[in-house]
């Protein structure tokens, strides 16, 4: 059995196909929101155009890596987070084609949440079949969260801890648009922190399991103002990320011996915050960039396992 999931976030449109039975991503395709030089992203009602002129295009593409008149499941992220009043418009464009899919092939249709999708791809890039109906604590940092969330063993999702003003991903592109790069600039940054060799101590704010990261931006602006290389700027950026998840997570796990602790979000793409962690954490568990960034593969994988096709413990777990 097929099942195929669509994302519509404030960064991508994203479709992904995965095989129930092979416990496989068939294909998956993204396509990223056009933002204006210089801009940090985009109104809600021209994300929703740009999301409804690609979803066609992708839906197209998508059907030349798999045959669609096996999907027996859509799913969709209908709303950022499994929360009371979370809601984005830019997501109704993916419910909308989700809509139309499951009741032309008369399929069930799967909603789900931006989020919720972004922790089942993290989860099962870490270890196929094996994280789900577990408990572990999962970091979402992206641009719109940075959020330290305990999974228990049905699946229900609660916040330990989150930023207390700006999100990690938020301090990451702006310092990248500072720099002249596009949004979203993340990729840029970490491009230029890695050519810095100098070492580098972050200061942080944290507080037990929250956090503050306004003062990183304030932080950043002084030393491009002190003349500091951007490449420098760049990597003291994203150590400071890093030392702050790190922090977040000790306390966690001080409450919550023993859990696996796994990274997903768009920020945890970053190889030098994957290094820093992992030599302070060695049972950190990071995932391959496509499918820590937004991505409708998780989403595919709840379609798949809300209608009780995966997973399926005959096949293999990836």
């Amino acid at each position: 059995m097929l099942t195929l999931g669509i994302d519509t976030s404030n960064y991508a449109t994203s479709l992904a196909v995965f095989d129930a039975n092979a416990g496989e991503v068939v294909c998956d395709c993204k396509q990223f929101l056009p933002v204006r030089a210089g801009q940090l992203g985009l109104r809600q009602s021209d994300a929703l155009f740009h999301h409804t002129a690609a979803l066609p295009e992708l839906l197209e593409k998508i059907g030349a890596g798999a045959d669609l008149t096996r999907v027996g499941a859509v799913g969709v992220s209908a709303r950022p987070r499994p929360v009371e009043g979370s809601y984005m418009p830019c997501f109704l464009a993916g419910l909308s084609a989700a809509a139309a899919f499951s009741a032309a092939r008369g399929v069930p249709l799967v909603r789900t949440t931006h989020q919720q999708g972004h922790i089942a791809a993290a989860l099962y890039a870490a270890a196929g079949a094996d994280l789900f109906g577990r408990e572990v604590l999962v970091f979402h940092v992206s641009g719109g969260t940075t959020d330290l969330l305990h999974c228990d063993a049905a699946g229900n999702i609660l916040c330990l801890g989150t930023s207390q003003d700006l999100y990690a991903g938020q301090a990451v592109d702006r310092l990248g648009v500072r720099l002249g790069f596009a949004f979203p600039a993340g990729a840029k940054v970490s491009e230029l922190a890695a050519a810095c060799p100098e070492d580098i101590k972050p200061r942080v704010s944290v507080k037990g399991m929250n956090c503050s990261l306004s003062g990183l931006q304030n932080q950043y602006e002084q030393l491009l103002q002190q003349g500091c290389a951007p490449e420098y700027v760049c990597k003291y950026c994203l150590l400071c990320v890093a030392e702050t998840l790190r922090r977040m997570a000790a306390a966690a796990l001080g409450l919550h011996p023993g859990l696996p602790v796994v990274f997903a979000g768009g920020v945890m793409s970053s190889g030098l915050i994957r290094d820093y962690i992992t030599r302070r954490m060695p049972g950190a568990q990071f995932v391959p960039g496509k499918f820590a960034s937004d991505n409708a593969i998780g989403v595919s994988l709840l379609a798949a396992r809300e209608v009780g096709a995966w997973p399926n413990t005959s096949a293999s777990a990836r």
